[in-house]
């Protein structure tokens, strides 16, 4: 096991037959885990950014349906199939555009619908939650590798990458998408350095993603994003490596607001861009990004930092969470399924179909 995966953090736990979350939104500040036995408190924990990243919110999504679950038999033994698909119907409604939440209450749903009323759901859908929680992990570990291997290709490139938000332990179940490729490039040998983006609003690269790679000893400098153009041009920078939220069919590419100007920018410097994501994040119902629901958030977290106001009263915010990178902007997207290079309909089809493209 790399020293990673043994030091990484867990944002999510089951635990006492319960659920803990590791409270994002004071990292670094304090460690503190809230437990959960309530599925609607799950969901405004998803909404609220106690959990965020698209892979962890599919995994708390589905403890949430457990807990649901218990509560909804407790009541109501002989009839339990209906109150569930309510509370369900909360937790799917807790964030829009992270398609692997909808991707696990969808296979909570389809072992819901195998089991018959009068039968304790409780202890399959625990069995099916585990499952996801487990196959992220090793998902990870394999995309690691993947991309890996690719920065190991394109050595005469540089030495540092750059990253955006927060794609580690925090947004997984194991050691991250984005961030496990990071990982595991750095034990490899392969990279000296990572730029971090601050990302703002909610500054998950300052406050997680800095924090996460200092735990594990990976040299990293915290920049504005501004400074990201500017970087490109002065530093060894190779790869720009991001994470996903959701991918379309034609590999289209939402991810947190700001990673469409990184590839902008990354194609005029000569950096290669790399989107890592399970493919659990790929959404094939959806043509391109076009059609992938944005969401938009309030103006206190432009207007505001931690309770300090630093814009003027009454000034209008526009405040989306996600832009879409069109495909062509894309060099690789790495899956645990492989990974598909220069991405289009035709290629994303392929892995989907699990013909194997790495």
């Amino acid at each position: 096991m790399s020293i990673a995966e043994t030091s990484r953090v867990e944002a999510i736990k089951w635990q006492d037959n319960q659920l803990l979350l590791l409270d994002q939104r004071i990292l670094p500040e304090e460690e503190l885990y809230l437990s959960y036995d309530d599925s609607d408190e799950v969901a405004k924990a998803i909404t609220d950014m106690v959990v965020r990243g698209a892979p962890a919110i599919g995994i708390t999504a589905a403890y949430g349906v457990v807990l649901a679950a218990r509560r909804c038999f407790l009541e109501s033994p002989e009839a339990w199939k209906g109150p569930l698909a309510e509370r369900v119907r909360v937790l799917a409604a807790s964030r829009p555009t992270a398609v692997n939440l909808f991707w696990a209450l969808g296979k909570m749903d389809a072992l819901i619908a195998k089991l018959d009323d009068g039968v304790n759901p409780e202890p399959l859908l625990l069995k099916m939650a585990i499952e996801i929680h487990d196959s992220d992990i090793a998902a990870n570990r394999t995309m690691g590798e993947f991309g890996a291997e690719l920065i190991a290709e394109t050595q005469d490139a540089g030495r540092s990458v750059m990253t955006h938000c927060n794609t580690g332990a925090l947004a997984t179940g194991g050691v991250g998408t984005a961030l496990g490729v990071i990982r595991t490039a750095f034990e490899k040998g392969l990279i000296d350095h990572v730029h971090a983006d601050e990302t703002r609003p909610w500054f998950q690269g300052a406050r997680l993603t800095a924090w996460e790679l200092m735990r594990d000893g990976i040299p990293v400098s915290l920049n504005v994003e501004g400074a990201a153009a500017h970087i490109m041009k002065t530093q060894d920078v190779s790869w720009v490596i991001v994470g996903a939220d959701r991918i379309t069919a034609n590999g289209d590419v939402a991810n947190k607001i700001g990673t469409y100007n990184l590839a902008v920018l990354a194609l005029h410097h000569g950096v290669r861009f790399m989107v890592v994501a399970p493919s659990s994040t790929i959404d094939m119902a959806l043509e391109h990004g076009d059609d992938i629901p944005i969401e938009e958030r309030g103006p206190d977290e432009v207007v505001a930092v931690k309770g300090q106001r630093i814009a003027p009263e009454g000034v209008e915010v526009f405040n989306p969470v996600f832009d879409v990178t069109p495909a062509d902007l894309i060099d690789v997207i790495v899956t645990e399924k492989g990974v598909v290079e220069r991405p289009d309909a035709e290629k994303m089809a392929l892995l989907m179909n699990n013909d194997r493209l790495h």
